[in-house]
């Protein structure tokens, strides 16, 4: 038997009817089973009757070719020698506030204020006291001075003396507080290159124990100083310099090696345009001396001669010639401008307008190398050797040194 097309349309047409009907009752079906897993996973969940861990332990990730790259969290626990270093003298390093009094009209006392900011290094305990060094620019000016601690404590502190030619002074705090004393290295065994690190409170407290690393970059540098700031250079300080960062506030804090051991009190930094990552610290070796002087004396013991001077090439080549009477060949010295009486000077037989040009055979060329000769070489008690001219002949003279103050 034949179909009729009749026939084919309407049994078409009926077959399409019944497949539609089975497609909305899947999709209920669907829609029916997704509502059921949503209400019923966070419960399958909450009694772990899951057969897998659904927890978020690790994230996928693309790299550049798009593939996907596993990734966790990690915690590392890294512990280095400059960790080491950095925790066995973190502590010792203080921040320190110059506190200085505002003055009104007609000597009204005013109110107190912080100055200005810097940083120590607590180098010694003895019984209830603890001893802090820092630098001599840190403190000057303070009507009072107060030490911050690593864990933020505020105590007073008292200046027990400070010497401006080396910028280094030393405070005394109550030690009942103190729980950490630096350890002192041996800036003599320095290398260039080797690696050091810097503790202190660059903007005072805002960034207090920060830690930068360097290596050390020079050793003996000499670096003009201008004691009284009258643009005459009176001194040269020599510094240990490095490339880790010292800012303001890390004055009078510490360098140390990889050891934790302080092998150099930051002392200032060159801050030119042209000049980046020089900073400059005190050798240690030759701090101790003068850290010492000032606990037990309040001040350095250095031999006194007794002498106002002036370098030569400071006074106009009129006068050279007129009041001092130096041959035309002499363009160097130091000019005696004052003797004061009793002195070392005045008992060896110095006179004004006298002119030094040796000491113990060393050539003296300006102050600053006299200086250096009798604060470096000599100590009290010592005989010093010195020829100078007087009225353009040369003479020689004999004294013997005291201590007090040049």
């Amino acid at each position: 038997m034949g179909y009729y097309d009749q026939d084919y349309e309407s049994r078409y047409k009926k077959q399409k009817g019944n497949k539609g009907g089975y497609f909305l009752a899947s999709l209920v079906g669907v829609i029916l089973g997704g509502l059921l897993v949503i209400v019923a996973f966070p419960k399958l969940i909450e009694y772990n009757a899951l057969p897998y861990d659904v927890s978020p332990a690790e994230q996928a990730t693309k790299n550049t070719n798009g593939n996907a790259i596993d990734t966790k969290k990690v915690s590392v626990n890294i512990e280095t020698d400059i960790t080491k270093a950095v925790d066995k003298a973190g502590d010792a390093v203080v921040g320190i506030s110059n506190i200085q009094e505002t003055s009104f009209w007609h000597g009204a006392q005013g109110q107190a204020r912080e100055a200005g900011s810097g940083s120590g290094v607590i180098y010694k305990k003895d019984g209830n006291k603890a001893y802090v060094v820092t630098n001599h620019h840190v403190i000057a000016g303070a009507s009072s001075l107060e030490v911050t601690l690593a864990n933020g404590t505020k105590i007073p502190a008292k200046l027990k003396g400070s010497d401006i030619w080396t910028d280094l002074a030393v405070l005394e705090v109550d030690g009942s507080k103190i729980k950490t004393i630096a350890e002192f290295g041996d800036s003599d065994a320095l290398k260039t290159g080797e690696p050091v690190i810097a503790i202190g409170n660059p903007l005072g407290s805002i960034f207090s124990g920060s830690v930068t690393q360097g290596i050390i970059s020079g050793l003996e540098r000499a670096v003009p100083v201008d004691i009284d700031e009258n643009g005459v250079i009176d001194w040269q300080a020599e510094v240990l310099q490095t490339d880790a960062a010292i800012n303001p506030g890390n004055s009078g804090g510490a360098l140390i090696n990889i050891a934790g051991q302080v092998i150099g009190i930051n002392s200032m930094k060159i801050a030119e345009s042209a000049v980046e990552g020089i900073g400059l610290a005190i050798p240690i070796n030759s701090a101790i001396p003068v850290i010492e002087d000032l606990e037990k004396y309040g001040k350095v013991n250095r031999p006194y001669m007794g002498i106002e001077l002036q370098s030569v090439n400071e006074i106009p080549a009129y006068y050279q010639r007129e009041a001092l009477k130096l041959p035309d060949n002499v363009t160097s010295g130091v000019a005696v401008m004052r003797v004061e009486p009793n002195s070392p000077a005045a008992q060896a037989g110095l006179k004004e307008l006298d002119v030094i040009i040796e000491m113990d055979g060393d050539k003296i060329e300006d102050t600053i190398q006299l200086r250096k000769h009798l604060y470096t070489k000599k100590t009290i008690g010592d005989t010093l050797k010195v020829k100078f001219y007087r009225a353009g002949k040369i003479q020689e003279a004999t004294m013997k040194l005291s201590g007090d103050t040049l």
